[in-house]
């Protein structure tokens, strides 16, 4: 019997990754296909798991809608891919913005309209602080299955696609335990890198027959 593999996708990172080297239709990738041309011949695809922070309808209205559609695609797709729900919540930051138009307005040597300053000042402090989303508890779910999934004999091979640093530690264990484990990212992860059987770099026309 060939090895059983099992894919933790974590889906920010990723999603973040493929942005950056400028993958098109992201939304519009076939799970299916990307995860047996990762496996490849040599093992068997088991299961594909998805990470991501589930976003709220408050607020959010297009986004939460734009999410369930495509989370409900992958499930959809195939049995083996499963969908595994984090939380986002939104924590105050400073806006680097705001902090450089007041430094512009600080150092102009330019006269301007009066009322016109006036108007830039009270945006850049009105704006100082801002709201962001941020992803809680997906990498640690993430780590974890990977950890206890490997303890429970449920795979042979594990797969992170995911280029974070974090998952150093459980990777690590897990290949003491006798699994071996990569990482797949279009970005660089040299922790990561220096701790998986193998670190797989995957560029933008990789995924050109990776469409539905």
């Amino acid at each position: 019997m060939s090895e059983r593999a099992v894919l933790f996708v974590d889906g920010n990172n990723w999603y973040h990754g493929c942005t950056e080297i400028g993958v098109q239709r992201l939304a519009q990738l076939d799970y299916c296909k990307v995860s047996s041309k990762i496996v490849g011949a040599a093992r068997t695809w088991t299961e594909t798991r998805y990470y991501i922070g589930q976003v709220t309808q408050i607020g959010n209205a297009q986004l939460y809608a734009d999410q369930r559609r495509f989370l409900a695609s992958l499930t959809a797709a195939d049995k083996r891919i499963t969908v595994h729900l984090g939380r986002i919540e939104t924590r105050p930051a400073k806006s680097d913005c705001a902090d450089e138009l007041l430094r512009y307005l600080g150092n102009l040597r330019t006269r301007i309209d009066t009322n016109v300053r006036r108007d830039l000042f009270d945006l850049a402090h009105k704006h100082k602080t801002v709201r962001v989303m941020v992803e809680k508890a997906v990498d640690v779910m993430l780590a974890v299955d990977l950890v206890v999934m490997a303890q429970q004999d449920q795979y042979d091979t594990a797969y992170i696609l995911s280029a974070d640093g974090d998952y150093t530690h459980a990777a690590q264990f897990v290949r003491s335990l006798g699994k071996k484990i990569f990482a797949v990212a279009p970005t660089n992860g040299a922790q990561l890198a220096a701790t998986v059987n193998k670190f797989i770099h995957v560029d933008a026309g990789w995924f050109t027959d990776c469409y539905k």
